[in-house]
């Protein structure tokens, strides 16, 4: 028995990192909203690493901070730890990580929900969408109450058909013991979405009074203040620190020993785990040459002793994983305070998706994070923003939001999802983006702030310091481009003593910075600028001009690239009616359905010589059309 217990314009299924990112986004735009979850004790709950960022992953908190999404702010008023990675390479691959207190981001996150205009927060499960004549309408929950909506978006983690894993032990399970979700599940099967069986997994935790940091190597957070939000004002300063040791020959023996009560190599599990995040038992078989690997302990926050075992994810029966725990340096006397454990879970195949993340099969019916095939809080947080503005958009009638490769990580993110899909938990790397030169972790802002403000996520006085920024960076470029110095005694005397040759002529300020050894702050002491000169807006000028010349080739490759994105595949086309396509492309371009050209060369298995003959077939298609018209 049902009743109608409310109408919404968009309605978000899950208030993990994708659905709390896609039900603020909708509600920001002025789209009554409501948000549904099984509890609401795990609004943005953290049941793997409790860390937010580190590369490509953090460029995806920057990137949704800049069109103003809410995980950026929230982890910073909420970590316990904040490093920058990779600071002795380039910056292109410069990444910041936080160590978060679990307890207190989802209360934050809650809280921001709670006070959300136009955002209401409801504990129920969904068990059956409302789809008429392919169109989603709504939910039903478990109770019977039914929700009408103008767009519906589908954010259910690793909860369908969830099952967890422990040695010989199985049970159907949410994570962290949570209640699964199952008729979803096989109603999404029943409408004919292809869905695929994945699997993911987590260490132990243990108590941090048992553990001998003193034998251990530190790993404290940056001193210099850090944030991940571009509004960040306040910096927390008090940090825990983090601890590393190694397993060794004695742990990988005991890991062996007990390989036949893995569930990975005992047949129990069928899932797809990730590649990039293995278990230990499966790095002690594929790098078995390696006679130690890295082991973080990491604390899950301030008000608790349970420390995450990091580089440990395990499914191995429990008393398995107490004993090898205790054969590595400092935890010899380790209590363990939870299992560690895997989870298989259904998720769709994320290339039934249009890039703005609106299901093929089912009009207004969206998709976000996991249950598109990826792993990560980051890549999640990210989809769930694009799948919120997109469901906002669709309600007002508007044209979609689709962010290409070269102007952010989460372009690249879910261009790969549906133009190439996966065939196991996907993670973003910035070896995937083609322009990570353009896409760094300090120009976010200057890439996306102008959507965010247009779309109506970024407020009035947030874009106008925005453009004050822009337009000092502008100003300060150009001051040292027009700026030449001479070899007077002391400029001579700061290039010594910063280790670089003196001068023979004058040279622009511009050309200066471009040595590797000079920093911007070189220059200001050669030449201050007439007006004080904000650090961000220093470190724009600087990686602006010290890699123009990088920059300039990865723009040129950018416009070459659009041509191609800008080719739309019109409606019209009937792969089918093409000749000379291989098959393998025919049945790949008409089960991805590309919007572009573009789009079409990245689909694997679609080699050039197809996108020639598709080129002229639109183009002879289109005349055709024209004089048909």
């Amino acid at each position: 028995m049902t009743y109608r217990a409310g109408e919404y314009d968009v309605i978000v299924i899950g208030a993990g990192h994708a659905g709390c990112e896609a039900a603020l986004a909708a509600a920001r735009m002025g789209c009554k909203t409501l948000l549904l979850t099984l509890s609401l004790d795990t609004i943005a709950y953290m049941p793997c690493n409790p860390s937010i960022g580190g590369p490509a992953k953090g460029h995806v908190v920057r990137e949704i901070d800049a069109l103003g999404g809410e995980m950026a702010r929230n982890i910073d008023k909420t970590h316990i730890q904040m490093r920058m990675l990779n600071t002795g390479k380039g910056p292109a691959v410069y990444a910041l990580r936080a160590q978060a207190d679990k307890v207190m981001y989802q209360q934050e996150m809650k809280r921001t929900i709670e006070k959300q205009p136009n955002l209401d927060l409801h504990q129920n499960m969904v068990e059956k969408l409302i789809v008429e004549n392919g169109v989603c309408h709504g939910v039903i929950t478990r109770t019977g109450a039914e929700y009408r909506a103008k767009a519906v978006v589908l954010t259910t983690g690793t909860y369908l058909r969830g099952k967890i894993i422990i040695g010989d032990l199985a049970y159907e399970s949410g994570p962290n013991n949570q209640q699964p979700s199952i008729n979803l599940a096989y109603q999404l099967q029943d409408l004919g979405f292809e869905m695929v069986r994945f699997k993911t997994g987590t260490p132990p935790r243990v108590n941090k009074n048992t553990i001998d940091t003193s034998v251990m190597e530190e790993q404290p957070g940056d001193d210099v203040p850090r944030a991940f939000s571009y509004e960040t004002t306040e910096y927390i300063t008090d940090q825990l620190s983090c601890w590393l040791t190694y397993t060794n020959e004695k742990t990988h023996e005991y890991i062996r020993n007990n390989l036949h009560r893995a569930p990975m190599y005992s047949g129990m599990i069928e899932g797809r785990g990730p590649r990039y995040c293995p278990s230990i038992e499966d790095k002690i078989v594929r790098f078995a040459d390696k006679n130690r690997h890295q082991i973080f302990l990491e604390p899950e926050g301030r008000n608790t002793l349970e420390m995450y075992v990091q580089g440990l994810s395990t499914s191995l029966p429990e008393d398995v994983q107490l004993a090898i725990l205790r054969t590595i340096n400092g935890l010899e006397n380790v209590e363990m305070m939870r299992t560690g454990y895997a989870i298989e879970y259904d998720a769709i195949v994320p290339t039934q998706l249009w890039p703005s993340l609106e299901t093929k099969l089912v009009e207004n019916l969206f998709t976000a994070g996991q249950i598109n095939g990826t792993s990560g809080y980051e890549e999640a947080a990210g989809q769930g923003i694009m799948a919120g503005i997109n469901a906002a958009r669709k309600v007002q009638g508007k044209e979609p939001v689709i962010l290409d490769r070269s102007q952010a990580y989460i372009g690249v993110l879910i261009d790969d999802l549906v133009t190439k899909g996966t065939d196991e938990p996907y993670r973003l790397l910035t070896s995937r983006a083609e322009y990570r030169l353009l896409l760094r972790h300090d120009n976010a802002d200057l890439r996306l702030t102008e959507i965010g403000y247009r779309i109506g996520l970024i407020p009035e006085e947030r874009y106008r310091r925005f453009v004050a920024k822009k337009e000092a960076i502008e100003r300060e470029m150009a001051r040292l481009r027009e700026t030449k110095v001479k070899p007077t005694p002391e400029v001579q005397a700061i290039l010594r003593e910063a280790g670089s040759s003196e001068l023979n002529n004058a040279i622009d300020l511009a050309s200066l910075i471009k040595r590797p050894e000079l920093t911007y702050a070189h220059i200001a002491q050669i030449s201050p600028a007439p007006e004080p000169i904000a650090p961000e807006v220093a470190e724009q000028v600087e990686i602006q001009l010290k890699y123009e010349g990088y920059i300039k080739k990865s723009l040129q490759q950018v416009e070459k690239m659009k041509k191609m994105e800008n080719k739309r595949i019109p409606d019209w086309v009937d792969y089918d009616q093409i000749q000379g396509i291989s098959s393998e492309a025919r049945e790949k371009l008409k089960k991805v359905r590309p919007l572009s050209l573009g789009q079409a060369s990245r689909i694997s298995g679609v080699n050039p010589a197809d996108i020639s003959i598709l080129m002229v077939h639109i183009e002879q298609g289109g005349k055709a059309h024209a004089k048909a018209e």
